[in-house]
């Protein structure tokens, strides 16, 4: 249960932001899983619908298709090129730089480059809501969507408990007031 797994997750204060950058977190979209396509094609292709892909690419760049944003269950068309492809984006669920202040600054760059492309941290998301999210944490930042805040909340707890990144006594109590509506929420596997 998510509820279980929050109560380990450690409690302290941010640290500061020095040093950060999206650069500390490795190369963007990484083929950490080596099948050849990158994490942010790989994303698409698991979190769209209708998935159509550029000939020639095995099966990995993909063109367009269509999501059903998690965030506001909002059906959104998602065309690759410029001006388009910014209508859907992939959210780091726990943001890079949330998860550097909370102790990611600690790990190696090895391990900060597989939490940046680890599926269970990634959905494919309405542009315009992941902008609106920037760094947020579930104290400052929950999805319009309130069916699906339980499992936003929950994931976001699998992540930081799978890397050993705390939370603030905020995000915390926050995270445990949506689950105390959903008691049996799981942690999702990935």
């Amino acid at each position: 249960m998510a509820s279980k797994v929050l109560e380990q997750i450690v409690v302290k204060g941010r640290a500061p932001k020095t040093g950060y950058s999206r650069a500390q977190f490795g190369p963007a979209w990484t083929d950490v899983d080596h099948n050849g396509c990158d994490t942010r094609n790989d994303i698409l292709t698991r979190d769209l619908v209708a998935v159509v892909y550029r000939p020639g690419t095995h099966n990995c760049m993909v063109e367009s298709g269509i999501l059903r944003d998690p965030y506001s269950g909002s059906a959104v068309p998602f065309t690759r090129g410029v001006g388009t492809s910014l209508d859907v984006q992939i959210d780091h669920v726990v943001a890079l730089s949330d998860a550097w202040q909370k102790g990611a600054f600690k790990l190696t760059l090895e391990k900060r480059t597989a939490f940046a492309n680890d599926p269970l941290n990634l959905l494919a998301v309405m542009g315009r809501l992941n902008s609106q999210k920037s760094d947020g944490d579930a104290a400052t930042w929950l999805p319009p969507l309130k069916s699906y805040r339980c499992k936003y909340v929950a994931r976001q707890v699998a992540v930081k408990a799978k890397n050993a990144i705390w939370m603030t006594s905020a995000e915390k109590v926050a995270i445990a007031a949506i689950l105390s509506k959903c008691p049996g929420e799981l942690i999702p596997k990935g």
